[in-house]
């Protein structure tokens, strides 16, 4: 197969026909080891044309064809070796490490080719990463158990007042029924379900209904974002620096929803529950709180409802709180020996009890006017995770339905007072309203007589449509010149 390849291409350059001497000469004409140094020759004499030239021996040539290797030849072909590490004699330093040799492995020795100092910098991001998630779990481990201390303090005091309290299982069915017994399975559906719900890594939502005079009860519960140290140090620099934006802080707030005579539209009429008609639940509608004087300009910003009452303080109040009310003689009703102990028990944790029946936002028309009683309630949670200062004012932001029921109903003069400010705003809303759809009538008859004109105008021609455009131009300048000789 070589030779044929041979004999087709003629072979490499190192395969063609060399010339070999036969003359016993060497075939080394220059002796001079140095390409670059020419050797001194004597020179030449310079032949004479006149003469013959004599005739030279002529010396014969043999060529010799050196035949290629086969490919089986390469089968047997020695392993490489590694080459030698050691700088070869005559060599300086700087062209030994020129180029700098590895050492020979194999492919799969992963282990002499690399070593764990390589990997310094995944290290730390691996390090990095296992400090963030242990942070992440010690924090939402931290707010849940703030949480569950929070929820073991005020459950006795829940269950006492509701006949329902957290989210409760799921109620028992009839395969239920055959399999535990009824009696069984109605133990079971009637105990209380989890008294707060995790919503968020920091945040926790409660629940509790069934009770006189009070529809439901929402609590929401908002921690520190533990579990995220990052946020948490930029949203305390944002408080730090910016007012607009307060710095986070653990506050439990809740919102009572009380009756207010309207218990037919929630509870069924079951046989014997008839007491519950008649509107004995209702009480007068006025805005009245006790607030925190840090937190008093905030409120008002804030919310709409607050921001109609007038600020004053009270001599049975500790001076860091004040009263927000509409009238003296609803304070002076409201402000009731136990709730000032309350206040003052719970001292820096207090931030606001706000009794309601305007909206927080400000209304935009008359519908969003209509009362809606709701009474707040906002604690700052105690870092030391002790309630004993907070429970009193809890339990009678609960039992304050029952006050209210009973106390919040005032003389026709001190309502008349109450009303008046209302009035005024639904009259500015009426007005508002009034004065906006006359705008949109006016707009209205506006794109009629303008589509009316086009529609004419599209149905002359060009002569026709010029005479008009001039008597529309003519008329314009009178109504204009009549409007200037008015005014003058």
């Amino acid at each position: 197969m070589a030779a044929v390849i041979q004999g087709l291409f003629g072979g490499s350059k190192d395969d063609q026909p060399k010339v070999v001497a036969d003359n016993g000469a060497s075939p080394n004409l220059n002796p001079n080891p140095n390409p670059f140094i020419r050797p001194l020759l004597p020179p030449s004499p310079s032949p004479n044309p006149h003469t013959s030239p004599t005739p030279q021996s002529t010396t014969t040539t043999t060529t010799s064809l050196t035949p290629l290797p086969d490919f089986a030849d390469f089968a047997s072909a020695p392993e490489p070796t590694p080459a030698s590490f050691a700088a070869p004699a005559g060599t300086t330093p700087l062209a030994a490490t020129a180029t700098p040799a590895l050492p020979y492995t194999k492919w799969y020795n992963i282990h002499e080719r690399h070593s764990l100092s390589e990997f310094k910098g995944e290290g730390y991001i691996l390090l990095l990463l296992l400090a963030l998630g242990t942070i992440h779990i010690l924090g939402t481990r931290a707010n849940r158990r703030r949480a569950r201390g929070w929820a073991v303090a005020h459950a006795p005091v829940l269950h006492n007042e509701f006949a329902l309290v957290g989210f409760a299982p799921q109620q028992p069915g009839a395969g239920d029924a055959e399999g535990e017994g009824l009696a069984r399975a109605i133990e079971k559906a009637g105990k209380d379900g989890e008294v707060l719900k995790e919503v968020g890594l920091s945040n926790f939502l409660g629940y509790a209904t069934g009770r006189l005079n009070v529809a439901f009860l929402d609590i929401e519960i908002d921690l520190l974002k533990r579990y995220n140290p990052v946020l948490q140090f930029i949203e305390n620099a944002a408080g730090f620096f910016f007012e607009s934006m307060p710095a986070p802080v653990e506050r439990v707030s809740a919102i009572l929803y009380p009756f207010d005579g309207k218990e037919a539209l929630t509870v069924p009429g079951l046989p014997g529950m008839a007491e519950l008609k008649g509107g004995k639940s209702g009480y007068d509608n006025f805005v009245w709180a006790v607030v925190h004087k840090d937190r008093m300009r905030q409120l008002r910003d804030e919310r709409y409802d607050v921001s109609i009452t007038v600020t004053k303080d009270h001599p049975r109040l500790p001076e860091w709180a004040t009263v927000m009310s509409e009238s003296a003689e609803i304070t002076e009703a409201m402000l009731t020996p136990a709730l000032v102990a309350a206040v003052e028990k719970a001292g820096e944790a207090f931030e606001h009890l706000i009794i309601t029946d305007q909206p927080t936002d400000q209304p935009l028309s008359v519908d969003e006017t209509v009362s809606k009683k709701r009474v707040y309630l906002s604690l700052r949670l105690p870092a030391s995770g002790d309630y004993e200062e907070t429970l009193p004012i809890f339990t009678y932001f609960i039992q304050l339905a029952d006050f209210l029921v009973e106390k919040a109903h005032f003389r026709p003069e001190v309502m008349k007072k109450v009303k008046g400010g209302r009035e005024d705003v639904v009259k500015r809303l009426v007005k508002a309203d009034t004065d906006g759809k006359a705008e949109e009538r006016a707009l209205e008859r506006e794109k009629a007589k303008k589509a009316k004109r086009d529609k004419e105008l599209a149905g002359l021609d060009a002569k026709a449509q010029k005479k008009f455009l001039e008597k529309e131009k003519e008329r314009e300048m009178k109504r204009s010149m009549k409007k200037g000789s008015q005014k003058g």
